[in-house]
């Protein structure tokens, strides 16, 4: 049977894949799972949604999973979801339940669950919540009378996580003018409002959910109509966010985009200068840019490597204690501040640095040069022949070799279907695109 949890909590089609009534359980579960783990007092959770509509039924559902079980709610509305993980923690709760499909269409959505302090639980205590839903894990008789958990909304929440937002901002951002596209989602009331409390001139876009426009055609995964905006507000620089905000990409004055990679390279680069970038450590994917490693070569600053996925990125930056990572989609981490990566967190750090140094986004992002890169998805009957296969192996040293310190080869199977993804970076996309057509050769004919 596939694991119920994926990367980032348990997403599907709402009402179809994602019920309420598995949305209740999955709540009840965790509920009593997390209790189990603490007796000595009654759990709270704080729950939170993206404004999708499926959001509030799966958001009544949630609460009456939680209440079920014996579990007091506060719920803090339509939020980011870094937001719900920092209330986590700031109300003294003893976990947390978003209700978003983050970057996903509107049709989707998701459970997402943070654990005590906010953090995202561990695979061990997402396998006793499924072996508890499916019924093999011990039984919780269900409360009943003054037992059942009580539900109370929290009016100042968005107050609390704006207050935390500005006061993690190092420098004013007088001076500034910024366009933000909310994405019609989760931050477009807290975006906007964060960014006036930090000293910005904003400008909001898409940033009027109606519980059916999330995402479409706005947000970081569309950036063409925040570039427009840019250029036409006179603006000195453009965020755009995601539905749940848990993300973020930038736009230079130009109308340039500016990704996680460069957005990671200007705040490592300032961050080392305050003396915040715990070992001298920067976290990235394996999936980010070789301009990057280069880049913080050249500033004598580490970068160390973690599979794709915020979850290993994060698992990188406990591990060692360090104090920033993300991915090139824009998802970054600030653990001295947040416990998940937290798109408006980010651009105040990104806006901060313009700020105080007087320098355009244009150029604290050229410290870090973007080198092509090339992606083609090879579809195989076997990814593990493919890992095996020697042709494979002496193929991917023969580009390496070719390339030498102007390029980079990385094949990965996709995690979920029968492809290997092939990607190359080379100082010429022409270079990149010819070495890794070659290399998707080789890998079909081996599989």
């Amino acid at each position: 049977m596939a694991r119920l949890f994926g990367t980032d909590g348990v997403r599907g089609l709402a009402n179809s894949e994602l019920t309420p009534e598995l949305a209740m359980s999955v709540a009840a579960s965790a509920a009593g799972v997390l209790a189990a783990h603490d007796r000595s007092h009654r759990p709270v959770a704080v729950v939170g949604r993206d404004p999708r509509a499926s959001g509030e039924m799966l958001q009544a559902a949630v609460v009456a999973g939680l209440t079920s079980a014996g579990a007091d709610v506060l719920r803090v509305g339509v939020l980011p979801t870094p937001a719900v993980a920092f209330l986590v923690g700031d109300l003294g709760a003893d976990f947390g339940v978003m209700i978003s499909a983050s970057h996903n269409p509107m049709p989707d959505n998701g459970v997402k669950l943070f654990g005590e302090g906010g953090h995202k639980l561990p695979d061990s205590i997402e396998d006793e919540i499924e072996a508890a839903l499916a019924g093999r894990g011990p039984g919780q008789a269900r409360p009943t009378g003054s037992e059942v958990g009580r539900v109370r909304d929290v009016d100042d929440a968005l107050d609390r996580y704006v207050a935390h937002l500005v006061a993690a901002t190092p420098h004013a951002l007088s001076g500034l003018k910024v366009v933000v596209d909310c994405a019609n989602g989760a931050a477009s009331a807290a975006a906007p409002e964060a960014y006036r409390k930090a000293g910005a001139e904003v400008v909001a876009i898409h940033a009027e959910p109606d519980g059916l426009n999330i995402n479409d055609g706005c947000g970081s995964t569309h950036p063409s109509r925040l570039q427009e905006a840019v250029l036409s507000h006179s603006a000195d620089l453009g965020i755009a966010h995601d539905g749940d905000a848990d993300r973020c990409l930038a736009v230079d004055a130009d109308g340039t985009l500016v990704d996680g990679d460069q957005i990671m390279a200007v705040l490592a680069l300032d961050m080392a200068e305050r003396g915040e970038l715990a070992h001298t450590t920067l976290v990235a994917t394996v999936m980010s840019n070789l301009g990057l490693h280069l880049a913080m070569k050249e500033h004598d600053i580490t970068l160390r490597t973690a599979a794709v996925g915020d979850r290993y990125v994060l698992e990188e930056l406990r591990s060692g204690g360090f104090a920033l990572g993300g991915e090139q989609s824009g998802h970054v981490v600030l653990p001295a501040h947040a416990t998940t990566g937290d798109g408006l967190l980010t651009a105040l750090r990104l806006m901060s640095r313009a700020a105080a140094t007087g320098k355009p986004v244009a150029e604290l992002a050229a410290v870090m040069e973007r080198l092509p890169q090339v992606l083609v998805n090879v579809r195989v009957a076997d990814k593990a022949a493919v890992a095996a296969s020697q042709a494979v192996k002496d193929a991917v040293d023969a580009v390496t070799s070719e390339l030498g310190e102007e390029g980079r080869v990385l094949l990965r199977p996709s995690g979920t279907e029968q492809l290997v993804r092939v990607m190359v970076e080379a100082k010429a996309e022409a270079t990149a695109q010819a070495a890794a057509d070659r290399l998707a050769g080789v890998v079909a004919a081996v599989a």
